[in-house]
């Protein structure tokens, strides 16, 4: 029951990294719509973002692959979530018109 515990808080760490990450790419996009400098924004942010989920996953794998693999899990299923909210209604979505040719 113990390894199980571990494994479901490894997974936990891995959404909360994924949380992170992909918050902190929303932040930086947000950011560098209105900055004068927008490559700057998004090659710190990227490093930032990179070490400090490398550090999460170092940390909560412990050296043992199934709390890695647990941490990966909980991360790709945030990257889901988070991809899905973003999308953009298709309520707020035009038709495209159909092309004319000529007859």
């Amino acid at each position: 029951m113990n390894e199980t515990l571990m494994l479901l808080l490894a997974g936990i760490a891995g959404a909360g990294l994924g949380a992170m990450f992909f918050g902190g790419l929303w932040w930086t996009v947000g950011h560098c719509v209105l900055s004068r400098r927008p490559t700057l924004w998004f090659t710190v942010s990227l490093i930032a973002r990179v070490s400090a989920t490398v550090a999460g996953f170092y940390l909560v794998g412990g050296g043992q692959w199934e709390r890695l693999l647990a941490c990966l899990l909980g991360f790709v299923i945030t990257r889901l979530i988070v991809t899905r909210l973003a999308r953009a209604p298709t309520s707020l979505v035009r038709p495209q018109p159909e092309p004319r040719h000529a007859p």
